[in-house]
């Protein structure tokens, strides 16, 4: 992590915990919303159960994102914060400030892309 300054790392550290927070209030916000819809006609009660899938697959979405915020908030804790899981390099911190939570960098990733 020594080609991250202290203060690039505390920005990029305050940036991950409001996005944590902002999912976490939003997940919540969600899971109080009814899973059911009672009345109406069967297009009433299909386009509420539509809401509903995409409500669950935000909600897995947010799941993942922040799961993969913890492990960044860990790297930061142990200083391996900012290095490609896959080759090692040090990942610039332009590509860190876009998407805090990257793990490759991005010949890595294009490679990844590649391979999907």
């Amino acid at each position: 992590m020594e080609h991250l300054t202290k203060e690039q790392v505390e920005e990029l550290k305050k940036v991950l915990l409001e996005w944590k927070e902002q999912l976490l209030k939003e997940s919540q916000k969600s899971m109080g919303e009814p899973l059911s819809y009672e009345g109406g006609d069967e297009i009433d009660r299909a386009d509420a159960e539509a809401g509903r899938l995409v409500m669950l697959r935000n909600l897995d979405r947010d799941r993942k994102v922040l799961k993969r915020i913890e492990i960044t908030l860990r790297k930061i804790e142990y200083g391996t914060y900012g290095i490609c899981e896959m080759c090692g390099a040090e990942i610039p911190y332009e590509r860190l400030k876009a998407r805090p939570i990257a793990k490759l960098c991005i010949k890595c990733k294009e490679l990844e892309e590649e391979n999907e």
